[in-house]
């Protein structure tokens, strides 16, 4: 491919992605034949660019709505709703819409959107519910996605909304004492753990979690950084394992530098707050979403 065949949008989007210079960006388009995630991968290998999470890009206005269950801590969900103007995405209404629709995924567990259509929350459908907006509201309204979390055993769940729902954190606890769920300190730990979710959008919660599609793609990259240093290949290994711990102390949360105090890490944060709560508390798992990703 010509460096002519490469538009400056796709230049510009690569720039936005990786932080590359111009000319660097489009040289990797035409060895990637205008692949994004393959360019992304030419620049990585050539040290121009950091790992990019393949998060697709807002085209949307909307809101990320978190809601827990009253009744059941453990219970929870995660709902992107959108709309065509910022405007409506902050009015009240449509949050109200919002909360009601994530209440109906975490009561109903249905197993996609026409399903969540079909089931019921305070007396309606929710596809009746969905009209409704889009008559007061005045604006086409649609449920992009959502996602339900259950935690097993004894334990709850937290949510957190960022940005004005732009972000939405729901993470999952596990614990020994029922009361814990209710406990003041374990709603501020849980919080300053949903935030740092929002902050660093991790890849899994700890090393055993992450994709094994994942693994072997930086592992790739890693190997491929270190062939072009022009080491001897016992050193290329221990730069490329080297690089794939710093990779995984980045990505995965209980391994990540916990952001209010970059002395201690997440999970032993939370261990921290376990002691002064007199409980053994564990994180189980997390969900995070962001308006208008793929």
């Amino acid at each position: 491919m010509a460096e002519t065949d490469i538009s400056a949008a796709q230049v510009k989007e690569l720039r936005e992605a990786t932080g590359a210079g111009m000319m660097e960006c489009k040289k990797a388009l035409v060895e990637a034949n205008a692949d994004m995630d393959k360019a992304i991968d030419v620049l990585r290998t050539r040290g121009l660019a950091a790992a990019a999470k393949k998060a697709g890009r807002a085209t949307d206005e909307g809101r990320i709505g978190a809601f827990v269950s009253d009744s059941d801590p453990r219970i929870g969900s995660v709902i992107e709703v959108d709309c065509e103007t910022d405007f409506v995405a902050i009015n009240e209404k449509f949050t109200a819409y919002t909360d009601t629709f994530a209440r109906a995924v975490a009561d109903n567990d249905p197993a996609d959107i026409d399903a969540l259509k079909a089931s019921s929350v305070d007396g309606k459908t929710v596809e009746e519910i969905l009209t409704d907006a889009i008559h007061v509201i005045g604006e086409n309204i649609q449920i992009a996605r959502f996602a339900r979390l259950q935690i097993d055993g004894t334990g709850a769940l937290v949510p957190y909304i960022h940005m004005d729902g732009k972000i939405g954190v729901l993470v999952g606890f596990t614990f020994n004492n029922e009361a814990t769920a209710t406990d003041d300190a374990f709603l501020t730990m849980g919080k300053d753990v949903a935030m740092q979710i929002a902050a660093t959008n991790p890849v899994s919660l700890d090393q055993s979690s992450v994709p094994e599609d994942v693994v072997a793609h930086e592992k790739d990259i890693y190997k491929a950084q270190a062939a072009e240093s022009g080491k001897p290949e016992e050193i290329q290994e221990k730069m490329a394992t080297g690089r794939m711990k710093k990779f995984y102390k980045e990505n995965c949360l209980v391994e990540q530098d916990f952001v209010k105090d970059t002395s201690k890490s997440v999970e032993s944060y939370v261990a921290e707050a376990a002691k002064a709560i007199g409980d053994d508390i564990k994180i189980a798992t997390f969900v995070r979403m962001a308006l208008g990703e793929e």
